[in-house]
């Protein structure tokens, strides 16, 4: 005896079905679980897909870093200070005053212009790492969302940027010290 069923479907039509208990079905399990799909992603477990959360967080610090090395950081600032003091206490109080001039500020110039530098190198590495990772990752994940790039993108500039400015007032092309004569 067959059997009639309707089902709905969702577009909100309905299909009648007849359906025969007699009949002798065998149902394999490629038929139960439909057509087999042979992308990594369709198989992979939603805990082991990587997020991006720790290549967002990466080129964040990256900007931020890039950012400090512009503006200047405390341990920059701490090293400058200490430099200026320790140049205090190693100028005799008859030195000429380019000695002056040279131990007391120079010395804290250089050393905020090294700091600058270091973050504005840490930026661009990190920047850098960022931008790279995905053609380490896993061959069937290599997309990266669009603003991890362009934080990853600001975090380099800024370290390029904070970069070239540390080695140019380190060496004394940008903002030297004024000559004493």
């Amino acid at each position: 005896m067959a059997e009639k069923t309707e089902d709905e479907t969702v577009t909100g039509t309905t299909t009648a079905t007849v359906v025969d208990p007699d009949a002798q079905t065998t149902e394999r399990p490629e038929d139960a679980t439909g057509p087999e799909d042979t992308t990594a992603e369709a198989h992979a477990d939603p805990a082991e897909t990587p997020s991006g959360t720790g290549q967002g967080a990466a080129a964040v610090v990256s900007a931020a870093l890039g950012l400090v090395s512009l503006t200047g950081g405390w341990p920059g600032t701490v090293a400058a200070a200490r430099e200026t003091l320790v140049g205090q206490l190693r100028t005799a109080a008859d030195a000429s005053v380019a000695t002056q001039i040279k131990e007391v500020y120079g010395d804290a110039w250089d050393t905020t212009a090294l700091w600058g530098g270091l973050f504005a190198l840490v930026a661009l590495i990190t920047g850098v790492v960022v931008l790279v990772r995905p053609a380490f990752g896993a061959p069937g994940r290599i997309t990266q969302a669009p603003w991890i790039k362009s934080v990853a993108w600001a975090g380099v500039t800024l370290g390029a940027i904070g970069l070239m400015l540390a080695v140019l007032t380190y060496t004394g092309v940008l903002l030297g010290l004024p000559s004493a004569s």
